[in-house]
């Protein structure tokens, strides 16, 4: 319904850099007491704007910075975050989520801030736009004409559509890899939950951390906000299959290149393996997982287990397990309630949308074996129990379908805390029930059979996006089913969307485009901001005297040579006690395909090429910590000649220290310039 503004708060927008008030909205409610807190609505924002000034004001603030420019700001808003925990944790329970819930929303959300500003700093360059994507191509016999991947950032803005599950973490795995990336964001919160994405935003935006129009966050209905989108922008939407297959066919995404991502619905599985009996570990592990995943935000995870799938033999085990463990852990009520570990539904249209799922699921030939659609008897937050007509309850819900073959099960998601247990007889089989969900975001195999989890994983692995291997040794440490971390792909095949946010600089790169430079070494160089085989070269001063601040990409310095001896060779062999029969037995090196007798470790030539190119006395280069990409290409035989090319080939300042890291193009020649080895030297050196 929609009612115009009286005392109630209206839920602001943040938009074109300043915050902006409807004039009307939809109510959303407290979801334990059904308490009007504010209305939510967007009648008259003016969109347009808004996509124009991320287009324009904030692509070139986040374009003056460097990618760990933004990724320090992402840390400091991390901070400012968890300063104002305290507070986003009193909104979270307004929306249902218990204590513990807030800590998968908020403390997730912030994790993930602070996740990609450590990757950002660590396994990006702090270049502003470009990323090199992999090593460069030559095209040409004389090395004179070559190519090379890049990603470049998109030129428009990230569109954000949000589930309501979520409202802090969907927020921000999404935000972070877009900021990351130099790409402003524009965020669509659901209504139901919408008031802790506007208290988070406000965090933020009161931090005075954001660059100007990087974040814009538009609360209640935005839906011509594809039509304003093109090939410039990007759109990451989180929700139902229904609305992400009408939004994939828009015309803008179909004629004018819009690219979208959905992470949909998913009926998530978990697999108990054939192997695992009622008094094995894995048997505890896995019914902890399931009533976990049941509970947890009162089931409303896209990543929840939906389809529980175990041996026929101990089938009424593990539902009498579940009931055990549910009757002994869950308490349903208001999350402000001393002792409640399960709270309400984020509304109660989405408890009613629930119920209607469970009886299609009864119709389709499921049987509840625990819960009930009943309202339930919760804890209210003054301590005492009893019904709450006002509120969003609904208690756990465990359904028994005694034909594992029905369609129902593999098709219908009641989004909330329910889930269905189905029977198998052979491995087969339950990889081919797992599929029928016809792509899902993750499984849980739990199984302590080497060959029963090959079996398992090798049968489901191209049906889902995430497969945790539950056993006795990780049970204690795993990250659990239902929760997926930065680190990895967060996404899923088929029905589950196709998407793959998170994982790591993997979603960065979702927010820029692949392309091929074509050029000479200079031109590549000059581009890629790394030096290229063939690129000028620069001599004089030792590169090792020169302090970031004078040193360039091209500064090289070529050593002498140095004779090998056979005695050198010996004394290798007998100073570390690498006497491999290539450097010590002549007869049986000869007999070997790949050296013409006995011939140098490359060991020993890496450490001489570092005694001919080093510049011993103290400077600028503060520690060798490493090398990268070594190849050993020629085998040098006793009397030959060797020497070394060092040329700079990576420089990256780091932001917060007064030294930054240098990649070294090390090439190591013999006498005829037949190539020996090859490799990348890392250096730290100091700034002055």
């Amino acid at each position: 319904m929609t009612s115009t503004m009286t005392d109630t708060r209206v839920l602001p927008s943040y938009v074109l850099g300043d915050w902006w008030d409807p004039q009307t909205g939809t109510p959303t409610r407290d979801a334990s007491t059904g308490e009007v807190l504010a209305l939510v609505g967007s009648d008259g924002i003016d969109l347009a704007g808004a996509v124009d000034f991320a287009r324009t004001v904030g692509q070139h603030s986040l374009g003056e910075l460097t990618f760990h420019q933004r990724a320090l700001l992402l840390k400091s808003l991390a901070v400012a975050l968890t300063a104002a925990k305290d507070d986003l944790y009193a909104v979270s329970g307004r929306t249902g989520a218990t204590p513990r819930d807030s800590l998968v929303d908020v403390d997730g959300g912030i994790g993930v801030l602070f996740t990609y500003s450590s990757k950002g700093r660590r396994e990006l360059p702090n270049t502003r736009t470009r990323i090199v994507d992999g090593p460069a191509e030559n095209l040409s016999k004389d090395g004179s004409f070559g190519g090379q991947h890049v990603y470049e950032r998109i030129p428009g803005v990230a569109v954000q559509v949000n589930a309501f599950n979520f409202p802090v973490w969907g927020m921000l795995e999404k935000f972070a890899p877009a900021f990351l990336a130099g790409v402003p964001t524009i965020v669509k919160p659901a209504t139901p939950t919408a008031l802790l994405t506007e208290a988070a935003v406000r965090v933020m935006v009161d931090s005075g951390l954001l660059p100007a129009g990087s974040l814009q966050l538009v609360c209640g209905g935005a839906r011509d906000l594809l039509d304003l989108l093109d090939v410039r922008d990007h759109v990451a939407f989180t929700g139902s299959a229904s609305t992400a297959q009408s939004l994939a066919v828009h015309s803008n995404v179909i004629r004018r290149g819009l690219t979208i991502t959905c992470e949909t619905d998913s009926l998530n599985a978990a697999i108990l393996g054939p192997d695992v009996t009622p008094d094995a570990p894995e048997f505890a592990a896995f019914v902890a997982s399931v009533v976990t995943e049941m509970t947890s935000k009162a089931g409303q995870k896209c990543t929840s287990i939906r389809r529980v799938i175990v041996p026929r033999g101990v089938a009424d085990e593990v539902v009498a397990a579940i009931g055990d463990r549910i009757e002994a852990r869950t308490v349903v009520g208001d999350p402000r309630a001393e002792g409640v570990t399960m709270g309400p539904l984020a509304s109660s249209e989405q408890r009613d949308e629930v119920r209607r799922s469970v009886e299609r699921l009864v119709s389709g030939g499921g049987r509840i074996v625990l819960g009930g659609l009943d309202d339930p008897q919760v804890r209210h937050d003054d301590g005492t129990t009893g019904p709450a007509p006002d509120g969003a309850f609904l208690a756990p819900v465990l359904l028994r379908f005694d034909d594992a073959e029905a369609h129902a099960v593999h098709e219908i998601e009641a989004f909330g805390p329910v889930a269905s247990l189905i029977a198998y007889d052979t491995v087969a089989e339950a990889v081919h029930l797992a599929n029928r969900g016809g792509g899902s975001l993750v499984a849980t195999v739990c199984s302590y059979d080497a060959e029963t989890v090959s079996a398992l994983v090798d049968g489901i692995a191209p049906f889902h996006g995430r497969i945790l291997v539950l056993d006795r040794d990780d049970a204690r440490s795993s990250t659990g089913h239902g929760s997926p971390v930065p680190h990895l792909v967060h996404g899923g095949p088929g029905r589950a969307g196709g998407s793959e946010e998170l994982g790591g600089i993997r979603a960065v790169k979702h927010h820029m485009r692949r392309l091929a430079l074509q050029g000479t070494p200079n031109v590549l160089t000059g581009l890629t901001g790394e030096w290229r085989t063939g690129a000028d070269t620069a001599t004089g001063e030792h590169p090792f005297r020169r302090p970031l601040s004078r040193l360039r990409l091209g500064d090289s310095v070529q050593s002498e040579e140095r004779v090998i001896t056979l005695d050198d060779i010996a004394h290798f062999a007998e100073f570390t006690g690498d006497t491999f029969y290539a450097h010590t037995d002549e007869e049986a090196a000869a007999a070997n395909p790949f050296f013409p007798g006995r011939v140098a470790h490359g060991y020993l030539l890496l450490s001489w090429a570092a005694g001919l190119f080093v510049d011993p006395a103290p400077g600028p280069v503060l520690a060798n910590y490493g090398l990268e990409n070594l190849r050993f290409v020629t085998p040098v035989s006793p009397g030959d000649l060797v020497k070394v090319r060092l040329t700079a080939k990576r420089i990256t300042p780091r932001e917060t220290d007064d030294y930054g890291e240098v990649s070294w193009d090390a090439l190591l020649t013999n006498q005829r310039d037949e190539v020996v080895a090859t490799y990348d030297v890392l250096t730290l050196v100091a700034k002055e």
